[in-house]
């Protein structure tokens, strides 16, 4: 059985040779594998008997290797997208020769749990409706030598999306048991992303170690728009708000939308769906960590 293994996305934004070489060393002996396409990732985690699993990507490779690994296994996450999310919010430095350094030495480890929606394993993240929709925006533009496109980009676009909107959006879908809503935020985490170094405090109760949080508002409108990003950014009031239907620490949530809806988990577009189904997948793994700090 082979010991660690690092598995690399070569396309990631911020994954070049020579930091992989670099991380190679600081976490010894490790066997190397670098993906080839979408998928690919998940496909190598199935096949690993490795009693540690690095994983040197964006998101969407950390994704992939959740939804492949088939035993039990320390994962470490190191930071190669240009967001990052799941290792920022465990609290891992943003530097991927700082991280590399810390999951080698540390025996520091945390349980998490992950969540599902309609089979599909998700880290941090999931969306219904607007996010969704704003991640299918910003893959239309492309992506250069594989690399997404940034912040500027997501910020462009979910401006676009609003403007076309008049900054209203009406009911679309229902959340069994709740109400109607105009979209849907599922958390596993706070924050539930970033804007640059600003965390989105989306979903402020949210922890690795419980249940989903779901935060949907039940309709958008211009006047409520700019006290909603507010909330985000500075001072998480909106969940406490007459207009969110927002549940803490979920085992699971059904959502039927009124049509065909954009569904994301962890900033990767699944497509269409007209219902999801949501789930908790409480404890279900193991990952290296260094101690809690911000990034």
């Amino acid at each position: 059985m082979a010991r660690a293994t690092l598995i690399v996305n070569p396309h990631a934004s911020r994954v070049t040779p020579e930091l992989v070489g670099a991380v190679e060393r600081e976490l010894g002996d490790v066997e190397t594998l670098l993906t080839e396409r979408a998928g690919h990732a998940t496909r190598l985690a199935a096949a690993t008997d490795s009693e540690r699993v690095y994983v040197f990507s964006g998101d969407g490779g950390y994704n992939e290797v959740v939804n492949g690994l088939e035993q039990e296994a320390l994962v470490g996450f190191l930071p190669g997208g240009g967001t990052s999310v799941l290792p920022r919010a465990l609290g891992l430095p943003r530097d991927p020769v700082e991280c590399a350094r810390m999951l080698a030495r540390t025996v520091e480890t945390r349980r998490i749990s992950l969540g599902r929606v309609n089979g599909r394993r998700f880290t941090f993240s999931a969306g219904l409706g607007l996010d969704a929709e704003l991640v299918r925006a910003v893959d239309r533009r492309g992506r250069t030598r594989g690399r997404r496109p940034g912040d500027l980009a997501f910020a462009a676009e979910l401006a676009r999306l609003l403007a076309h909107r008049r900054g209203s959006l009406a009911p679309s879908l229902t959340v069994l048991g709740r109400g109607r809503a105009a979209f849907a935020l599922v958390a596993n985490c706070d924050p539930y992303t970033y804007a640059g170094r600003a965390p989105l405090h989306v979903a402020p109760e949210a922890r690795f170690e419980l249940g989903l949080d779901l935060v949907a508002p039940k309709s958008l409108t211009p006047l409520r728009l700019p006290r909603a990003a507010v909330s985000v950014l500075l001072r998480p009031t909106h969940t406490r708000a007459g207009w969110v239907i927002h549940v803490h620490d979920a085992d699971e949530l059904r959502i039927e939308c009124d049509g065909p809806t954009p569904l994301q988990v962890d900033g990767e577009d699944l497509g269409d769906v007209t219902d999801a189904h949501f789930e908790a997948e409480r404890n279900a793994l193991e990952v290296i960590v260094g101690g809690l700090r911000l990034s």
